[in-house]
This record gives structure tokens, sequence and C-alpha cells, in this order.
């Protein structure tokens, strides 16, 4: 008889609350029945994000997804038509669609070699060689920011900054100063919702102006220059629903947990890989003191482009899910408009050409990982 085919590893595995877990709040839904347009669930949530932020909840927002809370921050800032917005050439589509969808021009910069980060010292070279008008940095894989270095740039040049920290609920926090930023709550992330959104702004009046817009633009409020109900500006229907809601919760009463599991793991597979490889694998290093508290990825730098091409073609003889996190850069996507700015990028270009994604979830069995190190043990 023939070996058994071994079961394909994945790359990502959700790690969503049970039925059994959502149920008292589905339950409570369905008694209030309010099922959208900022419900008991959404206000709970929120009135939970506020106090681990240590905000006035009028400072942030949820929304339907961190793509839609990109654009509507970017509108709420109120940057002139056919502004210019810095971001990573190195970085998801959505940051980049976001900006276009608001009516700006993507201007994409290079990032930092070992962090891979958009940071204030490239955002100062950027500014130095085109006109920029507001930054949108990304936290690439969760990695945070330092946020008194943004918030010092922001001082210096006047630009406002927005940090794009969608995988890096739990890791990016304002550290103690003030700014910006927009997570995702989608169902890979570290705190899944299924779908969702977070806006955090110490911004004077933003969060409220994201919060309107993302009911259309229709003013809710009896002191305002509108009566309620009419259109104080064109928003969009961008609101979390009370579903989506619910599943947050519950992530979030357990985050703890699952964010010491990820960093285990994390800890445990660059360990093996790092000895499997005679230490020729590099890995993202902190931009600042913050750490990665969360990860859900797993992202290897190889020494080079043939060997990262080996080990792909080796990860999939031996049925092992990759991915090419990133890639083609934003700055091959014939798809975005001819007027985008295209800044050199040597640093994102070499990640585009050495980076591949490994397989990192929840509840990753001993075997699955053995078989990971075996791969890169062989190929190496």
């Amino acid at each position: 008889m023939s070996a058994a085919v071994p079961e394909w590893i994945p790359l990502l595995v959700p790690d969503m609350p049970s039925p059994e877990e959502l149920l008292p709040y589905l339950q409570r839904m369905h008694a209030a029945h309010q099922y959208s347009n900022f419900g008991p669930l959404v206000l709970e949530l929120e009135a939970a994000f506020a106090r681990r932020f240590a905000l006035p909840q009028s400072q942030l927002t949820t929304v339907a997804n961190a793509t839609l809370g990109l654009e509507l921050v970017l509108q709420a800032l109120g940057l002139p038509p056919g502004a210019r917005v810095l971001i990573p050439a190195f970085t998801f589509v959505a940051t980049a669609t976001a900006v276009v969808r608001a009516g700006a021009i993507p201007v994409l910069a290079d990032v930092d070699a070992h962090s891979w980060l958009l940071t204030p010292a490239i955002a100062r070279d950027a500014c130095q060689r085109t006109r920029i008008d507001a930054v949108l940095p990304v936290a690439a894989f969760g990695m945070p920011h330092d946020m008194a270095a943004w918030q010092q740039f922001e001082q210096g040049s006047g630009l406002p900054v927005v940090i794009d920290a969608a995988a890096a609920y739990g890791s990016q926090w304002l550290q103690g100063t003030g700014g910006t930023l927009v997570f995702s709550l989608h169902t890979t992330k570290s705190l899944p919702a299924g779908e969702g959104g977070l806006v955090v702004s110490t911004r004077p009046g933003l969060a409220e102006r994201v919060r309107q817009l993302s009911n259309f633009g229709i003013n809710l409020n009896p002191a305002a220059s509108v009566p309620p109900g009419a259109l104080a500006s064109v928003g969009s229907n961008a609101k979390m629903s009370e579903y989506h809601a619910a599943i947050g919760l519950v992530s979030l009463s357990k985050w703890e947990c699952g964010a010491q599991a990820r960093q285990a793991l994390e800890a445990d597979l660059i360990q093996i890989l790092n000895a499997a490889s005679g230490a020729r694998l590099r890995w993202q290093t902190p931009a600042c003191d913050a750490p990665l508290m969360a990860p859900t990825t797993l992202c290897a730098r190889l020494p080079d482009a043939a060997t990262r091409n080996a080990l792909e073609a080796a990860c999939a003889q031996a049925r092992l899910m990759t991915r090419r996190w990133y890639q083609p850069l934003l700055s091959q996507m014939q798809a975005l408009p001819g007027d985008t700015v295209r800044l050199p990028t040597p640093c994102a270009e070499d990640l585009a050409q050495t980076l591949l994604g490994l397989p990192f979830f929840a509840g990753m069995a001993q075997g699955q990982r053995e078989r990971v190190r075996a791969v890169v043990e062989a190929v190496f």
C-alpha cells in the first residue's frame, strides 16, 4: 500500500468564538430587536475599547471594516481634492484603494529594511522629493509604530498622520501621545469580529466626524447647524452591525489568553526555524520599545530570491501553504490611477524578492510545526 498523502497545512486558520459563546449576546440582541444603527452591543464594545485606550468614548468609533475606516478618516480630515497621501509601497492593497476612493493621490514610498515600516525619516525624505499632504504609515504584520516619533513628525511638518494599524490591535497603542489609529477586526486578525473596524483618534472631533460619515453623513446632533435627520455631509453606510459586535465582545473577553498563545507559538517557531536554517532566516524587528503582542502571521526573509523560490517550491511539495505577502508591490499595480506617485523603493523591492509567509495559526499542532521545520532544514 502507498503511504497516505498528508493533509495540507493551512497558512492561516481563523480563531473565531464558538456558537455557544455567542449565544448569550445573540439572545440579548434579539430581545432588544436592534440589529444595527449603533445598537447596545456596539455601544458596549466601544465602551470596552475606550477603557482599554484610556480615552473618552467620543474619541473612538467602530466601523464596518478597516478599509472604510481609512476612507472616512481621510475624508474627515478635510484634505483638499487631489491631496497627496504618502503610503508604503510594501502593504496590502486596501491602504492604496482607501486613498484613491477618498479622492486622494497615493505617493508610494520605501520601508525600513529591518522593521519593514514606513518611518518618519523616510517620510521626511519623501517630503523633500515631492509635495505631501498627509501620511498613512502601515503597521505591517501588526508591528507597532513609534507614536512619539510620528507625533514629533506631525508637529514639525504640520502634516496629519494616520496609522493603518489593521493587523495591530493589542500591539499598537498611542503610547502616551496623540494620534489616529485604524484597526481591522477581520476574521484573520488578533481580535476577530468576522468583519469590523475601529477608529481611535485624539484629533479633536475626528472620531465623531467619522461616526457621522459612517451613517451616511446624517446629522443626529440637535445642537448642530442643520436639523437632525438632515444630511450634514456626504458619507457612506459603514456602521458595525450588532452581530459583529457580539463576536467582537466575545473575542475581546479572551484576547489576552489568545495573545499569549500566539506569542509562545511565534517564539517556538522562530527558535526551531533558526536552528533548521543555520540562523540564515531574518525576521521583522521592532521599530520601538513596544513589542508585537499578538502575531497573526509568520514571515521569514530568505537570503536571496533563489532560496525563497526553493523554499516555496519545497513547501508546496510537502503540502504546506505559503504566501508572498504584499506582492506584487503597490508600485507594480497597474490598476492604480496614472497620477500615482512612485518614489524609489529599494528596500521594499528587496523584501518582495526574499519574503515568504509560512503557516501560523492558533492551535498549530507539534506535528505541523515539525513538518515546517523539516522542510526548512531540507532546503538549507
